[in-house]
């Protein structure tokens, strides 16, 4: 396609952006809004650094309302060292100069709400950079200080407290405690880090720390945010004592497939969110919590979004789920059930920055566990057309489901996990912790690509890119796909628009039998949604197909394919 050809399409297809900013705001918007996640520093660069930023985001917010999305999740891009990808927060209440300026934000905040469009942000309370300000005061003051009582220091155990005062392990591998040198240059106390050693936890128990927190939330807040999605939410209070505890070795890195976990889903951590929500309803405008809360069932999860406690909480389990008809239909009553038990919509997700893209996870023929990764000698390498086909289905079921459904970026434009990310290209500190055992995150977390022919396809202008990008994605790119009957971004706009129009989200799932043992098959509303997880191909029943993940023709539905039929 020439440059010319693809801004005419461009441009004919931001003509239909809807006009969503005159629209009434509907009350408790996240219970039935589409969500999607912008991971940053791979999103857009416009300084050319090879580093998304926020003038990108804003710059390509009238893509997103093309989309048809309702809100946009940002991952962190507070002040950070960057150790672990901004999930190190050195100062909460700044933007780091990676991705812009406190004006950057309020600009891209500003331009988004002009939209229509939501801004969520990532809070992140169970770690701090061991660059913020406290831990360095922690550094250089003395055991049982104020100072070192704001984050999880304790005596070691053994001769001269040489040993770890447990045996528990980083979600990133290796110890998850790291010994200090004090003043004086001896060895000295231990401070735990579930994540890496420059992610020091806070201590929870510490009402300091609370207070510091409810400034926080208060901050972004006044500057007209529309909620907070909860990093490590499930985390935060710890069992009292710090009991010995070592996960499964087949265990997800967050604990999901777990039951009583000592710094996991603690009772103690609802506390500190009803606490929240109560700030939060000082506002007006229906903000919001998420939490990112990794816990074995539906069950589990939903005790986080009771009435006084978080909005929302993102569905692990129905992430997990392989596509497969009877663990579909079973994870998904389950979430029907247990959400609405408490008052909470549930809320769907297949793909975001800390998991295999499910266009290739869809398709793995090997055990990969959460957090991991693909790499070049990982077992069982996806299988690329399966997967692209399968992703589509299950998104295409996904979107069809009543609640709130989270997208990730790139997943509109069918990309799979990058495998073959060379060693010494590699960030993710899973990859160093582990010397190299476990890959990590940084396949999901490739810069998406917007325009075939341009540098870093259109992500930087300079043709820099943090991560490098596969030279097959130049025909994924969104100039290749805008506008194409078929695509894999027409079909999620087709998704979108359908689902907006019938009220799907806030609609009722009543099960249709008689569709076979691989069929997933509901009605919702006046649309019919049949998904055929199997190898055989289904009988298509009456009414208007307004929406399929692939070609249906002679009155079946293939393999790997979902369906949505009007009954109007």
């Amino acid at each position: 396609m020439t440059s010319a050809e693809t801004v005419e399409r461009t441009d004919a297809f931001l003509a239909t952006v809807p006009d969503r900013a005159t629209e009434e705001s509907p009350a408790e918007w996240w219970r039935t809004a589409v969500i999607y996640q912008i991971y940053p520093r791979s999103f857009a660069d416009a300084s050319g650094d090879g580093i998304g930023d926020l003038p990108g985001i804003t710059a390509r917010l009238d893509d997103l309302a093309h989309l048809g999305i309702d809100a946009i999740w940002l991952s962190p891009f507070q002040r950070s060292p960057q150790k672990d990808a901004g999930y190190d927060v050195s100062d909460y209440c700044d933007v780091d100069p990676l991705f812009g300026t406190l004006a950057d934000f309020d600009a891209m905040l500003a331009a988004a709400h002009g939209r229509g469009i939501r801004v969520i942000v990532d809070l992140v309370p169970n770690h701090s950079s061991d660059q913020h300000e406290w831990f360095q005061q922690a550094l250089a003051a003395a055991p049982g200080s104020r100072e070192r009582a704001r984050y999880m220091f304790r005596d070691g155990a053994g001769e001269n407290g040489v040993l770890p005062p447990n045996n528990w392990e980083s979600v990133f591998g290796g110890p998850a405690w790291t010994r200090v040198i004090e003043a004086g240059g001896t060895p000295g106390q231990w401070y735990l880090h579930l994540f890496d050693s420059s992610q020091p936890d806070f201590d929870w128990s510490n009402e300091e720390v609370r207070e510091e927190f409810r400034r926080i939330l208060r901050f972004w807040l006044d500057r007209g945010v529309d909620g907070f999605r909860v990093d490590v939410a499930h985390g935060l209070i710890k069992a009292e004592g710090l009991p010995d505890y070592i996960p499964p070795a087949d265990a997800a890195s967050m604990g999901g497939e777990e039951a009583n976990v000592p710094y996991w889903g603690q009772e103690g951590v609802h506390d500190v969110y009803r606490d929240w929500r109560t700030i939060l309803e000082e506002y007006a405008g229906d903000r919001a919590l998420a939490a990112e809360a990794w816990l074995p069932t539906a069950d589990k999860t939903a005790l986080w979004v009771r009435s006084d406690e978080m909005h929302q909480a993102f569905n692990f389990p129905y992430l997990q789920t392989e596509w497969d008809a009877a663990d579909l239909r079973t994870v998904i009553d389950e979430s029907l059930r247990a959400f609405p038990g408490v008052g909470a919509p549930s809320t769907w997700v297949l793909s975001n920055h800390d998991v295999v893209r499910h266009a290739s996870r869809l398709a793995l023929t090997a055990e990969n566990p959460q957090g991991h990764g693909i790499g070049p000698d990982s077992p069982g390498k996806p299988i690329p057309e399966l997967g692209l086909r399968r992703a589509r289905a299950a998104t295409a079921l996904m979107l069809a489901l009543p609640g709130s459904a989270y997208l990730y970026q790139g997943e509109e434009l069918g990309l799979p996990e990058v495998i073959d990310i060379p060693g010494d290209a590699r960030q993710d500190p899973t990859w160093f912790r582990t010397n190299g055992e476990r890959y990590g995150r940084d396949g999901c977390r490739v810069p998406i690509p917007w325009t075939a022919d341009d540098p870093a396809y259109g992500f930087s202008p300079s043709g820099a890119s943090w991560l490098p990008q596969p030279a097959e994605w130049a025909k994924l790119a969104r100039t290749e796909q805008v506008g194409v009957e078929g695509s894999t971004l027409e079909l999620y706009r087709t998704l979108l628009a359908e689902r907006r129009a019938r009220s799907l989200g806030a609609g009722t799932l009543e099960w249709i039998d008689g569709f076979g043992p691989d069929a997933v098959a509901f009605r919702n509303g006046n649309v019919t949604v049949i998904a055929n997880t199997g190898s055989a191909a289904i009988a298509l029943p009456s009414g208007t197909v307004i929406a399929a993940s692939g070609p249906v023709a002679d009155g079946r539905i293939p393999a790997d394919t979902t369906v949505w039929l009007a009954q109007d």
